[in-house]
């Protein structure tokens, strides 16, 4: 069975992702292709294509079990590697390559790793503990680091990189964290902790809904029922540094017990007159589960691209800040509650 995914992948790489290395440009395409094909929920950590011999790297598969079948998964695979035979037609496992392993045998990931289908990097505190609040340096990951394929991120390395894992109580259903989400003007006064006058101060003055990505078409607050997997919503934001921007909001997963979203600014943002992130460099992504009736688990990743401006994509103390504020506008605690996370 093994195999046959790997053939599967090696067939994709050919004749669906155009002919290029790297990949990890088509994360969501290849998911999407294998999901399709097999019938089954497929995660994959990493993808990886060498020509010489042709073969694909595989780490981290996971295939979940179907619904109608206990909670689990059907393979779990830390690491493969499909060579395509020179003189046949046939996609073969490199006899050179390490078999299948189990988890623990496998050195953890460096780098952050959101929960796509295995536990995440930070893992997440015990219940009622704080939460793991994690600025990562590039002196630690590298000036290329690849983003976890399951973001969807294309582009490597990062000039700021923060990652925060919690659990928090909640009772109602998971539409009422959709409303929550979509309630964009609830975003409005949202307060942060400034590391430069050290004190708390507003950092998201207004923001509102938008019909389309276009300037001035503002509406009323996202609906539950609008905000289905897949959906692609936009909003503006004007905060305390940057400006008035224009945020894409794409729901990735939406189900009773787990909720996937990313956001990005999809207009340049602005220090006065100075562009400080271009289309695209300011990115997020947001990962909530049902872990029980009362209790749901939290992960974000939020990253500035490694070409932001320097004027202030390298202050990591304010990155931390502003992460949190979100987190704890989601999840219910006051902005403001004492003490900040980077004093």
């Amino acid at each position: 069975m093994i195999a046959g995914f790997a053939a599967i992948f090696l067939l994709l790489l050919i004749f669906v992702v155009p002919p290029v290395l790297n990949v990890d440009h088509y994360p969501l395409r290849v998911i999407s292709y294998l999901r399709e094909t097999t019938g089954k929920q497929v995660e994959i950590g990493r993808l990886a294509l060498t020509w010489f011999p042709v073969t694909i790297n595989i780490d981290h598969l996971d295939v979940k079990n179907l619904p109608i079948f206990p909670a689990g998964y059907v393979i779990q695979v830390a690491k493969i590697d499909v060579e395509l035979a020179q003189q046949a037609d046939l996609f073969l496992l490199s006899p050179s390559a390490p078999r299948a392993r189990p988890f623990s045998d496998v050195e953890p990931q460096a780098g952050p790793l959101p929960p796509c289908g295995r536990e995440p990097i930070p893992a997440y505190p015990g219940v009622g503990g704080e939460a793991i609040v994690k600025s990562w340096s590039k002196s630690d990951l590298g000036r290329d680091w690849k983003p976890p394929m399951c973001t969807g991120w294309a582009e490597v390395g990062f000039s700021t990189l923060v990652t925060i894992a919690a659990r928090f109580p909640y009772t109602s259903e998971a539409e009422g964290l959709l409303h929550h989400i979509g309630a964009i003007s609830q975003l409005t006064g949202m307060r942060y902790w400034s590391t430069n006058h050290k004190q708390w101060r507003t950092l998201i003055v207004n923001a509102y809904a938008l019909n389309d990505s276009k300037l001035d078409q503002r509406r009323e607050d996202f609906t539950s029922n609008e905000m289905k997997e897949g959906k692609v919503l936009y909003f503006e934001q004007f905060d305390n540094l940057s400006g008035k921007a224009i945020y894409r909001m794409h729901i990735v997963e939406a189900s009773a017990s787990r909720l996937v979203f990313d956001v990005e600014n999809v207009s340049t943002m602005r220090y006065y007159f100075i562009p400080i992130f271009h289309p695209g460099e300011l990115q997020s992504m947001y990962f909530l589960d049902r872990e029980s009736d009362n209790v749901w688990r939290y992960y974000s990743i939020v990253r500035t691209g490694k070409n932001a401006n320097r004027l202030i994509a390298g202050n990591e103390s304010s990155s931390v800040n502003r992460a949190v504020a979100l987190y704890r506008s989601l999840v219910g605690i006051p902005t403001t509650q004492e003490p900040p996370a980077a004093p």
